[in-house]
């Protein structure tokens, strides 16, 4: 099959597009808002953009807490969301005032960042902190801004739970991320294979 984006003709209930872009890895925000107010949300428009320097984005569909709490005080964290914390992240998911602490809601022990004012699941196996260097509406063709705020962050310190760590590399089968796949469908990351880069020696 084949469809125009812009008259959406697939004939399936719901857009297929998210559920070919996968998986996808979730960031877990946290934030704190200038009332003290700790806010925590996932996002699946999320991923590393570079790696020197370290920087990472996530793009969020409405100006949602989580983006208005990082552009007003310039940093956040990411979680990383392990099977054993799927739930918890889904708990934090739902529509809270903003008033409300999902830290508090999704019973997660709350950490504190040590090089920036921003919370983080103290649970997480790793979490990056991270500080606001630019935050974005992108364009679509036509020149108009899209619904969506992407808030990109330079990773200014890192924290690794120990237990996750053999031969001085990440275990994925001990750390099991978990990734979102299309409609309500999630993946666990942690059958993992290794693949080798092809040698370019030619005889």
């Amino acid at each position: 099959m084949f469809y125009d984006t812009e008259t959406n003709g697939h004939g399936m209930e719901r857009d297929p597009f998210k559920a070919i872009v996968v998986p996808r890895p979730i960031g877990w925000i946290g934030t704190r808002g200038r009332d003290g107010v700790n806010n925590l949300g996932p996002y699946s428009f999320f991923n590393a953009v570079s790696d020197r320097p370290k920087l990472v984005m996530f793009s969020s569909t409405g100006y949602k807490d989580s983006a208005r709490n990082a552009q007003e005080t310039g940093v956040f964290t990411c979680n990383f969301v392990s099977r054993n914390l799927l739930d918890r992240m889904n708990q934090s998911s739902a529509a809270y005032p903003s008033e409300i602490d999902e830290f508090a809601e999704a019973g997660l022990t709350l950490g504190q960042g040590r090089m920036i004012d921003a919370p983080y699941v103290a649970d997480a196996f790793a979490v990056l902190e991270c500080k606001v260097t630019e935050i974005i509406r992108p364009k679509g063709l036509d020149g108009e801004a899209s619904d969506n705020w992407a808030v990109f962050g330079q990773v200014v310190g890192i924290h690794i739970r120990e237990e996750i760590i053999v031969d001085g590399r990440l275990d994925m089968a001990r750390a099991r991320p978990v990734a979102r796949m299309g409609y309500m469908d999630y993946a666990e990351g942690s059958d993992v294979f290794e693949v080798l880069r092809p040698s370019m020696n030619r005889s």
